[in-house]
C-alpha cells in the first residue's frame, strides 16, 4: 500500500510539474519566435527542479545528500534530455505538432524518471526523512 501512495504522490507532483511544463512551453512558443527546442529545453528544466524538489521531500522522503541525489538525476538528463530535444525537434520537422510531441515527451519522462529515481536516485535512502518531519 505505501509503494502505491508513493506512486500516486508522485503522480500528482508530476502533473503539477507538467503544467509548468506545458505552460512555460506554451507561453514560449506562442510568443517567440523560437524553433521548438530552445521553448521544450526551458519548460522541461523549470519542471525537473519543481519535481525533484517536491518529489525529494514528499514522494521518496528523502534524506539523502541532496546535491548527490541531483548530480544522479542530472547524469539521467544527460541522456533523456538530448535524445527527446532530438526525437522531438526531428518529430516536429516532419510535421508532428509541437503540443502532442511535447505530451509524448512527458509521459516518457513520466514513466522513466519515476522508475530511476525510485531505484537509483532514493532507493537506498526511501522513507530516511521521515524523522525529519515528525
Amino acid at each position: 500500500m505505501s509503494e502505491f501512495i508513493r506512486v500516486l504522490k508522485f503522480t500528482l507532483f508530476s502533473i503539477s510539474a507538467g503544467v509548468i511544463q506545458m505552460g512555460s512551453f506554451a507561453l514560449l512558443n506562442e510568443v517567440t519566435n523560437w524553433s521548438y527546442w530552445p521553448c521544450y529545453l526551458i519548460s522541461l528544466v523549470l519542471s525537473v527542479v519543481w519535481n525533484f524538489t517536491f518529489n525529494r521531500k514528499f514522494t521518496f522522503q528523502s534524506a539523502a545528500n541532496v546535491p548527490a541525489a541531483m548530480a544522479k538525476v542530472f547524469v539521467y538528463y544527460l541522456f533523456f534530455t538530448p535524445l527527446s530535444t532530438w526525437l522531438g525537434n526531428w518529430l516536429v520537422s516532419i510535421g508532428w505538432n509541437e503540443y502532442v510531441v511535447t505530451i509524448l515527451n512527458m509521459l516518457l519522462n513520466f514513466i522513466t524518471e519515476f522508475l530511476f529515481q525510485r531505484y537509483v536516485v532514493f532507493g537506498s535512502s526511501l522513507d530516511t526523512g521521515k524523522k525529519e518531519q515528525e
